[in-house]
């Protein structure tokens, strides 16, 4: 099964945040058929949120001694190994062999290890509903099931936003680079970053100037969360050990006691 992604071509976007709207529209109506009313609202926020799974970035940036708008799009980059589901117990995440991250609510125990595992600082736990979930972009897992296109890939009126087979993308994002030096930084964000993802972005300025985060690993994050949540049950087995052991001394010492204060029948018949 092809690999799908999403290409970003950031001098292509005009910040018209048409994704965003339609990413919002898609989750609002799919949240009022399932009465699920904590879904995607339509205020745009300034960072990513448990209502906005897809962000428009505004960026002031200095071009030729100029300022100019640069915008940027912030949502999950649906990683070829996800640190997010590694870090997951109760594989309420999942990785599709077609490129989506999806995420299914009815296992999800509320941890937030996927918050902690994320390099990208994606993944937003619902702290103000009093049944609190994960949200993020599943970059419209059901709407790939049926033959159609992600909403934001769909709504996007320059073509900045591209959806296609990963490997034809990364030549695409070669192709333009390479026909356009002046015009994009020799860097495709998310070909390495974090082992691999789904979403690739192109920028005519340096990434760290749209705030995105530069300081991932190339190394799949399982390398780095495996190791920690293979440690969870010999740490929970030894603190029910301890905890164990320090009931039954103090049970103990309990009974211990209650013994030496109760009277012998000597003593009793002294009285």
């Amino acid at each position: 099964m092809a690999i799908k992604a999403l290409l970003i071509d950031l001098p292509r976007c005009i910040g018209c945040r048409g994704c965003q709207v339609a990413c919002k529209h898609q989750y609002k109506r799919a949240a009022e058929k399932t009465q699920f009313f904590g879904g995607p609202g339509y205020q745009n926020p300034a960072d990513l949120s448990p209502e906005t799974w897809c962000l428009v970035t505004y960026n002031e940036v200095v071009i030729n001694g100029r300022y100019e708008w640069v915008f940027g799009k912030r949502q999950c980059m649906h990683c070829e190994v996800p640190g997010c589901a590694s870090a997951c117990p109760v594989k309420a995440l999942e990785k599709l062999d077609n490129g989506p991250v999806t995420y299914r609510r009815h296992k999800c125990i509320g941890c937030r290890y996927c918050m902690l595992a994320c390099p990208f600082v994606v993944p937003r736990f619902e702290y103000s509903n009093w049944n609190p979930y994960i949200t993020k972009c599943t970059m419209c897992a059901d709407r790939q099931a049926t033959g159609d296109i992600p909403a934001c890939a769909k709504a996007c009126p320059t073509g900045a936003i591209t959806f296609g087979d990963r490997p034809a993308l990364i030549g695409e994002a070669q192709d333009r680079i390479s026909a356009n030096p002046s015009k994009y930084v020799h860097h495709i964000y998310g070909l390495h970053e974090a082992g691999g993802t789904c979403v690739l972005h192109i920028s005519s300025v340096p990434f760290e100037k749209l705030g995105y985060v530069l300081r991932v690993p190339r190394s799949p994050m399982v390398a780095h969360t495996e190791p920690a949540m293979r440690t969870i049950p010999m740490v929970m087995l030894g603190l029910a050990t301890l905890l164990g052991a320090g009931y039954a001394l103090r049970t103990r010492k309990n009974r211990g006691g209650e013994h030496a204060e109760t009277p012998t029948s000597g003593e009793r018949s002294g009285r």
